[in-house]
């Protein structure tokens, strides 16, 4: 099928559910459309949206190898009036600059990957001396690598990964270093590719913010090197700045490095976890401080910033329960055992955040055990627990601790909430015998737990096999709760990694 003739299906789909129609009288027609129909649009919609959106990007790639700097007044986008295809592309569209470029970014990349941005750009005066000097060998000169990212491309012509999922994953594992040495370069290309094409096949599945996660989680592992020089430069960027506008208003700025982000973000989510759906509060004082604090005029805004300021006043002397809650603020950084032997062996290694699984150096996790100590949770290669807590109502800390090591955070398909805003759910029901074990526990945010609850969906498990969502009846199949994709890849270096990257151990794929 051409690619005409694909939009052509798409769009005859689209006429049939929507009928012929000005489009002044679209929302009408959308609102008075069945539920089923109204999926139809948006999925039929989004099939030519791609497509079109394809044909874009490669025609912005084309743009700007035609409007390189070396052409000068000759290229495409300074005749146009513009000083780059990126400007160019922004005023053609209506997008903001940065949309632009990534439209640009992702044009090159196909263009790259099918060994064409050379024969994109417009011919010169030099290109045919340069095709005299070659002579005839020219005809006897060997072919050109393909690019690591050569399958993005092709995954996305082919419809398989939408234009963000083909940039989260492009940028989220960036460039593979270039040490110098054709063996060891060739390795970190081929390694960059095996993951391209393993994060290919998880799109179908996942969000475009977990394949950006997981992409990432895999550059570091495979390039703890270029791991540490992130993170420090992260740590060299971090600042705070104040300053009056014309009307003598203060304002603040601040950059962050990771570990202070994930701090902040925790002191806020310890102390209004009621406001934004975060674990439920049991005890009867815990319900009376979470009813005064929904009830509270400010805004989360205005908490977060009083909050903020009363931490600063209060100091190192401030009593945690009075301000965070029940849960003190913290960061947990999780480290395998061979990354933490690594790391003091002075090698580069990796650890991550427990929320956001956000990369840092695994020397990190050992200045911070100065301060505060660890904990050992033995998991197996693919993060499941192998010593459980046995015979209690509710979750422990310490398994609660294990359950956020293996989940990463809810489960429920394409939510994104940290483990620190879960709760921990009984799949077997306690008040039908279930036991309080860490292999019978899932983390669900609040949303999602009570929906599972007062909408019917089970979850269910074969031993140590997967967790498997059962929606209630008429309401489609059952489907595999996958980990978090990051995660699938934190955990496989419990054993000593490879030479280069291989599928990590545990990964599953949803049965639909």
């Amino acid at each position: 099928m051409s690619f005409f003739d694909d939009i052509h299906q798409h769009l005859g789909v689209l006429r049939d559910v929507v009928g012929e129609v000005d489009a002044g009288a679209l929302p009408t027609t959308v609102a008075e459309a069945r539920d089923a129909d109204v999926l139809r649009m948006i999925r039929e919609s989004t099939r030519v949206i791609e497509a079109l959106a394809s044909l874009r990007i490669a025609a912005s790639g084309v743009l700007a190898a035609r409007s390189r700097r070396e052409q000068g007044h000759d290229g495409v986008a300074a005749g146009e009036g513009h000083r780059s295809a990126v400007s160019l592309v922004q005023e053609i569209t209506g997008t903001t600059r940065t949309e632009a470029a990534k439209q640009v970014r992702l044009g090159e990349s196909l263009l790259d990957g099918a060994n064409l941005l050379g024969a994109a750009r417009a011919p010169s005066a030099d290109d045919a001396v340069d095709a005299a000097d070659a002579g005839d060998d020219a005809g006897s000169a060997r072919p050109v690598r393909e690019p690591w990212h050569a399958s993005l491309g092709r995954a996305q012509l082919a419809g398989t990964l939408s234009a963000a999922q083909h940039h989260a994953i492009l940028r989220g594992l960036g460039d593979p270093p270039a040490p110098g040495d054709c063996t060891v370069d060739a390795e970190f290309a081929e390694a960059w590719s095996l993951a391209a094409v393993q994060l290919t096949e998880e799109a179908t599945h996942r969000t475009v913010e977990e394949l950006a996660a997981a992409a990432r989680t895999i550059r570091d592992r495979l390039d703890p090197d270029g791991a540490e020089q992130r993170f420090a430069a992260r740590f060299d960027g971090r600042s705070f700045r104040m300053w009056k506008d014309t009307h003598g208003v203060s304002h603040g700025h601040l950059t962050f490095d990771d570990e202070s982000a994930a701090f902040l973000q925790s002191v806020f989510d310890s102390a209004l976890r009621p406001r934004r759906g975060g674990p439920r509060f049991i005890a009867d004082d815990e319900k009376a401080a979470a009813a005064e604090l929904r009830d509270d005029p400010r805004t989360n805004t205005q908490l977060e910033f009083d909050l903020l300021l009363d931490i600063l006043r209060a100091g190192v002397l401030a009593d945690a329960k009075t301000v965070h809650g029940t849960r003190q603020a913290g960061v947990r950084i999780v480290v395998t055992d061979h990354a933490w032997q690594t790391s003091h062996d002075g090698a580069p290694a990796v650890a991550h955040l427990e929320d956001g699984l956000a990369a840092v150096p695994a020397w990190v996790a050992a200045q911070r055990a100065c301060d505060s100590g660890t904990r050992t949770v033995w998991v197996d290669g693919a993060g499941e627990p192998l010593r459980l807590g046995r015979e209690q109502r509710l979750f422990s800390s310490g398994q609660r601790l294990t359950l956020a090591l293996r989940d990463g955070g809810c489960r429920w398909h394409g939510c994104d909430r940290p483990a620190s805003m879960c709760e921990a759910h009984h799949i077997d029901p306690y008040s039908e015998g279930g036991r309080t074990d860490t292999d019978r526990g899932i983390l669900l945010c609040r949303f999602h737990h009570m929906q599972l609850h007062h909408h019917r969906w089970r979850i269910t498990r074969e031993g140590d096999g997967d967790f498997v969502l059962h929606p209630p009846p008429a309401r489609g199949e059952p489907s595999v709760l996958v980990p978090r994709l990051a995660l699938t890849y934190a955990w496989a270096d419990i054993s000593p990694p490879l030479a280069r990257f291989r599928p990590p151990p545990g990964a599953a794929a949803p049965t639909n």
